[in-house]
């Protein structure tokens, strides 16, 4: 899409390394000479005088790229000078201090009385700038790695405000921001239908297996197996030659609390970690895992085997929990990390990929989902995970439902697969457009003058008439 436009004609070297060349009218500015940066109030859990209120506060978690989450906001107490100070209204651009510094949302609607903790910074424009340029801005510097280069790692990344108020952005003039804001959230809008569409269809692919495997697992392959109640309401009648076990009669259960970090004294290792999870079906040599270490005795304690079926047990949603993934490959230096349970496989009594293949149904799954608990995240207890229940078919009978499901699933699984990279395509093209036009690659303002006004943004960000006047690039 970006290729039909044509380039500006003059350009100039910004002098900052990330940029490049920008066109030659654009100027390159600190963020603090065009934004006021206010980093939020630090926790406070009691009043400190007669007049302190509670208020409700976000944090880094409420924020997300291009999106502020205000439901289920917590509260602490703060003066009415506080909350005036640290206030929060529609356009605000809230930005993470500390976790992945430099993450940024734009804020809908809100009502009034909301303040931010310090795990945030509150931008508005001071002259000539606009909030919703500067987000397109922000994400265009951390695909460029410049927040994980200069915020402080060492316990945690924080994106101060010294480091924020310095940092370079190109700076076109106040219409040109106002066609590439809207440009940009024309093209937006039309990838995400495109993507919504795209996910509905994974939705409904992954049902589609998910009936496939159920039946498979609950009730087996032969149609005319006589039954018996499984006297467990939810899962009903199973053949009647099978039994019905809890996890903790058939597996060995582990839960690691190896963490990612580096320590002299402990031993260099490879972490499956939750992410490897969570997005891989089966782990294999092909992923790339994260350097981590860990004392002789953990290793030998969550060393990953084959055959070995690790699912997650924290998550911020509890539909994430209980996801399982297969362990396809064996390597001395490969555990697995905080928020899995490792499940190993009773030799005699089950099968890895039974189990694998169990634990993708989602009548057996619901079973840690109900026994998640938490409020802003939630956990699965070594009980819950224990007690959970699975329909166990004699050994070789488990051979041939996998050997069946392997069959019957491969086309749903190529489908899912491809429509899943077709999203990651469009996902790398959008943040590749929203570089090239930020940068000044492309000169979008001749489209952003064909499209209509921008849809959704309070009057101030809004362009005026005699903006509008100049959103057409000047004749050549």
């Amino acid at each position: 899409m970006a290729a039909v436009f044509g380039p500006y004609p003059k350009r100039k070297p910004a002098g900052v390394p990330w940029l490049g060349d920008v066109p030659a009218h654009w100027d390159i500015a600190r963020v603090k000479q065009h934004y006021s940066i206010r980093l939020g109030k630090m926790l406070q859990n009691r009043p400190m005088s007669s007049t302190d209120t509670q208020a409700p506060y976000l944090k880094a978690r409420n924020v997300q790229w291009f999106s502020v989450d205000i439901t289920d906001a917590p509260t602490m107490w703060a003066s009415p000078d506080e909350i005036g100070q640290y206030s929060i209204r529609t356009g605000d651009l809230l930005v993470c201090e500390g976790g992945e510094g430099g993450r940024c949302g734009l804020v809908g609607e809100i009502p009034p009385g909301y303040i931010i903790q310090n795990a945030l910074h509150r931008v508005r424009p001071l002259r000539n700038c606009r909030n919703d340029y500067l987000q397109y801005a922000m994400i265009v510097v951390a695909k460029v790695g410049w927040f994980d280069a200069t915020n402080n790692k060492a316990t945690i990344a924080h994106f101060t405000t010294e480091k924020f108020g310095s940092l370079s952005i190109p700076v076109p003039p106040r219409a040109e921001q106002t066609a590439i804001v809207r440009y940009l959230d024309h093209a937006d809008r039309q990838m995400r239908r495109y993507i919504d569409g795209k996910e509905t269809l994974i939705g409904l692919l992954e049902e589609q297996r998910q009936a496939v495997v159920q039946h498979a697992v609950t009730r087996g392959l032969d149609p005319d197996v006589r039954l018996k109640p499984s006297g467990i309401d939810w899962l009903g009648d199973v053949p009647a030659h099978w039994d019905v076990r809890r996890l903790q009669h058939v597996t060995n259960m582990k839960v690691s609390n190896v963490d990612k970090h580096v320590k002299e004294t402990e031993l260099p290792v490879r972490l499956c970690n939750y992410v490897d999870v969570y997005k891989n079906d089966r782990i294999t040599e092909g992923i790339t895992f994260m350097p981590a270490t860990a004392t002789a005795d953990e290793i030998e304690k969550f060393r990953l085997e084959s055959g070995d079926v690790l699912i997650t047990k924290d998550s911020e949603t509890w539909n994430d929990i209980g996801v399982p993934a297969l362990v396809e490959f064996s390597a001395d230096d490969l555990i697995a990390g905080y928020h899995l349970a490792l499940l190993r496989p009773l030799k005699g009594v089950l099968d890895g990929l039974y189990l694998f293949r169990t634990l993708q149904s989602g009548t057996i799954a619901h079973q840690f989902h109900v026994s998640a608990n938490g409020v802003t995240r939630y956990g699965l207890s070594q009980h819950g995970i224990k007690s959970a229940l699975l329909p166990l078919p004699p050994l070789p009978e488990q051979a041939a439902i996998v050997e069946h499901l392997d069959k019957a699933t491969t086309d749903i699984d190529t489908a899912i697969a491809n429509t899943r990279r077709e999203i990651d395509l469009l996902r790398e093209y959008r943040t590749r457009l929203i570089a090239d036009v930020v940068t000044g690659q492309v000169d979008v303002r001749e489209a952003a003058a064909e499209l209509g006004d921008i849809v959704g943004l309070t009057d101030e960000m809004n362009p005026s008439h005699s903006e509008e006047t100049y959103l057409r690039p000047p004749a050549r």
